[in-house]
Formats: C-alpha cells, sequence, structure tokens
C-alpha cells in the first residue's frame, strides 16, 4: 500500500492490514504452528522441517518480528526464535475485534 493512500485509512485499519499481510502467507503459518507446537524457542529447526532454503526462513521471520508476534535470541551463531505471548494476545483480540463486528444484511443480490 502506498504511503499517500495508507493516510486516508485509519490507524487501526491499517494496522490490521499489516497483520493479515504479514500472516498472509502458508510458510509464515507453518512457522508459527511450528514454534508453537514445540512450546519452547526454537534454534534452527526450521530449515530441516519446513524444507525451505535458509534465506527463504530468515526472510519469513524477519516478517514475523516485523510484527512483534515472535522474538528472538542470538547465542553465538545460533537464533532462537519463540512466540511473544503479549503480542500474541493483542493481535488475537485485534483478529476477534474485526471479526466479531455485527453483520447484518437486510437485502444483498448475489
Amino acid at each position: 500500500m502506498g504511503l499517500t493512500k495508507s493516510t486516508i485509512f485509519t490507524v487501526e485499519q491499517n494496522k490490521l492490514a499489516i497483520l493479515f499481510k504479514v500472516l498472509g502467507h502458508p510458510a509464515r503459518i507453518a512457522v508459527l504452528q511450528y514454534i508453537i507446537s514445540q512450546k519452547a524457542c526454537i534454534c534452527n529447526d526450521l530449515v530441516e522441517e519446513l524444507g525451505l532454503a535458509q534465506a527463504t526462513i530468515s526472510q519469513h521471520l524477519k516478517e514475523l518480528k516485523s510484527i512483534g508476534i515472535i522474538q528472538g535470541t542470538i547465542e553465538g551463531k545460533s537464533v532462537c526464535y519463540c512466540i511473544d505471548e503479549k503480542v500474541w494476545k493483542k493481535i488475537q483480540e485485534e483478529f476477534d475485534a474485526f471479526f466479531n463486528q455485527e453483520v447484518k444484511v437486510t437485502m444483498c443480490w448475489a
């Protein structure tokens, strides 16, 4: 979304759009699901687990970190990632607020 076009939308609309965009890639969903299933921080397991190149995994991790949903710590050459539970809950609340809006259609021609 261009800078000039995003200014016509609310802060909340822009934020939600960014979240949807980052979470809109199946590899990123797979990364999150894998981290969650481990119930711990993971280090360098993603390339083997997902079958994607290291550079590809790194790019997806960068995108997930950009919205704060994961956090990482560097120990030597190893980077360990885990879900930031506070951010996870906040995103969950924002999605819930969006999808829990009452939808009442009185007439629709489809």
